[in-house]
């Protein structure tokens, strides 16, 4: 077993801390800039337009909690089961960095095409990594059936 896979994980962690540290810096220097009125907090919709012109921050770090999801559900499994070999870190590590270049696009506000092809690829490495942990996994079902345990 491989404790290994954890260090990609703090990876991520310190990834989405930098996106909030970004999205908190951002927002203060746009409210000294831009002063908000009370109106501009009177609910959700109207918070989110008066921060518009400087959201990136806040949906790339909205975007960091929807796949990444699996990757921290996955990462105590292969652990656990003790699944967690050189391919996985491997393949957390290229995961890992996929979302810092989709985040470093995302914030930066470059172009579309790269940052999809980047979500592209974090999610394909993902599902790679699924994959490979279900097929462990059933490989060591049948082997213990043919034990008898």
């Amino acid at each position: 077993m491989s404790t290994a896979i954890l260090w990609p994980t703090f990876a991520l962690v310190a990834l989405i801390f930098a996106v909030v540290i970004t999205m908190a810096t951002k927002r203060f220097g746009y409210m000294k800039t831009t002063p908000p009125r009370r109106e501009n907090f009177v609910s959700s919709a109207a918070q989110k337009a008066y921060f518009a012109p400087i959201d990136s921050p806040a949906n790339n770090l909205a975007n960091l909690f929807e796949m990444p999801v699996l990757f921290f559900a996955l990462v105590p499994l292969l652990l656990l089961f003790r699944h967690a070999d050189h391919i996985q870190v491997g393949l957390a590590w290229v995961f890992v960095a996929l979302r810092a270049l989709h985040s470093f696009i995302h914030i930066r506000e470059g172009r579309a095409l790269f940052r999809f092809r980047a979500y592209l690829g974090s999610c394909i490495v993902l599902s790679v990594m699924w994959v490979g942990f279900a097929v462990d996994m059933a490989t060591a079902t049948i082997e213990l059936a043919k034990a008898g345990i």
